[in-house]
């Protein structure tokens, strides 16, 4: 199994929920008053028999008008065409925006032959939240055009993939296990998005039940240490994927 990370950026959010580029290095984060500051990065993972993608990303495009995450799937050494399947973990449009691209001012599939599996709560969810963070144009396009793949709380999704509602960051959120008899790889979307979240106890308002995502946290971080997982970080600043060790209580990622 291999893991690659597929960066699409840094940005920084208010409450508009507008994605704005962010350079670290030359930007001010005072100039930007009430904002969080987030990495968005994608995950591909070749697999034997299959090229799997974990989330999406915005979908933003480079000065050339290339979509991000195809020209980093292209130097990952791949063919966006051969991703065969797209794992959600939620629809934000963090994570979702990716899902198709923007060719000539026409929406088309980012990944015309892959399978995007979706929690059928979260799909339903996304139609009827209030919230802007769901860009329900997306929606619509794919369920007329894309193959869907609707699944239902915890299970298998094949000998290699396994995957678990967690609820706690929106109501219908679901994490993936890979496990390939060698790796076990784990991508928590936004309930475990950084390593740093693992290394404090803390209840964040921008989920949707914030104490269980806090819970959820310490229990994932536990079961990594304890069955060497290689946790992938979708908003990981400082790591953007990592081994967790456990010492006398307190967690440790390298």
């Amino acid at each position: 199994m291999q893991v690659f990370t597929l960066y699409e950026g840094s940005y920084s959010v208010a409450a508009d929920k507008k994605f704005i580029p962010f350079n670290p290095e030359t930007d001010d984060p005072k100039s930007r008053p009430a904002s969080l500051f987030v990495h968005i990065q994608p995950f591909l993972v070749q697999l034997k028999d299959s090229l799997l993608l974990f989330d999406t990303g915005l979908g933003y495009r480079n000065d050339q008008g290339k979509l991000i995450l195809h020209e980093n799937i292209k130097k990952a050494g791949f063919d966006p065409d051969d991703v065969n399947m797209v794992l959600m973990s939620h629809l934000h449009f963090d994570h979702s925006g990716g899902m198709i691209n923007y060719v000539d001012d026409n929406m088309e599939l980012s990944f015309p032959h892959a399978s995007y599996v979706i929690q059928r709560g979260e799909w339903e969810s996304a139609f009827t939240s209030p919230s802007s963070s769901y860009k329900t144009e997306i929606f619509d396009f794919l369920q007329r055009n894309a193959q869907l793949t609707f699944i239902e709380g915890s299970g298998q999704l094949t000998p290699e993939i396994s995957y678990e509602l967690t609820g706690a960051h929106t109501p219908f959120h679901q994490v993936f296990l890979l496990d390939d008899g060698n790796d076990k790889v784990f991508f928590g979307g936004d309930v475990l998005p950084e390593p740093e979240e693992l290394l404090r106890k803390f209840i964040a308002k921008y989920d949707f039940d914030g104490r269980k995502a806090m819970e959820l946290r310490e229990e994932f971080g536990k079961r990594a240490a304890a069955e060497h997982w290689n946790c992938l970080f979708y908003h990981g600043k400082t790591k953007a994927s990592g081994y967790v060790s456990l010492t006398e209580g307190q967690f440790k990622i390298s």
